[in-house]
């Protein structure tokens, strides 16, 4: 049995979406955001910085998505999300999956939060570079994807693509979103597609894209 203490389309999500392609039992915990919930004394013990998502595992807490998204993967090596060890595809596995952790999340992070950045709103330069880097990262996916494609893989679905959607849909109402790029909306129509994807909509109550 795992605990998910979540908040419904922030970065739980590639974990949610994990256990229900894993199909293992688990417990969902809502961390209300409105309520300043992730600041609780309670919480905090649990997550000193205060962030989702937050997955207890045999009495542990842990956190950090791609983390938890590989922890998950391996002790579930039958649901097929990450290749066997050892493999070449293990070895693309992880570079694509601290790839997308290291540029995306961490860029986001400064689109979403400019008060990280030291400021109330951000300035028109710092808007557009963080555009840029971002969109810089479609870019080299979309190329990836329609040469090696349709998934980071190539072939075979993996949990690395279940990251790679979530990262996609956290761009739906910026200048250009990253379904604009056409191997990348290919990607994400694949995995939208899934049942997973379809349930965790239904339990966390998010709609659209």
């Amino acid at each position: 049995m795992y605990t998910l203490y979540y908040s419904p389309g922030t970065a739980s999500m590639v974990v949610h979406l994990a256990l229900l392609e894993i199909d293992a039992p688990y417990e969902l915990r809502l961390v209300d955001f409105e309520r300043d919930a992730q600041h609780s004394d309670e919480y905090l013990r649990l997550n000193p910085r205060g962030i989702v998502p937050t997955l207890v595992i045999d009495g542990r807490p842990r956190n950090e998505s791609a983390a938890l998204l590989t922890m998950l993967a391996e002790r579930h090596p039958e649901a097929k999300l990450i290749p066997p060890s050892g493999t070449p595809e293990r070895e693309a596995w992880l570079q694509w999956v601290v790839y997308l952790s290291n540029t995306l999340m961490s860029a986001y992070r400064f689109w979403f939060y400019p008060a990280d950045l030291g400021m109330a709103e951000h300035t028109p330069d710092v808007r557009a570079a963080l555009q840029k880097k971002i969109e810089a990262v479609w870019h080299l996916l979309d190329a990836q994807l329609a040469k090696d494609g349709p998934y980071l893989l190539g072939a075979t679905f993996s949990g690395a693509d279940l990251l790679l959607t979530m990262l996609m849909r956290w761009s739906r109402n910026m200048p250009r979103p990253a379904t604009e790029w056409p191997a990348l909306k290919q990607l994400a129509d694949l995995v939208r597609a899934r049942p997973s994807w379809t349930k965790l909509y239904e339990l966390e109550g998010l709609s659209g894209w």
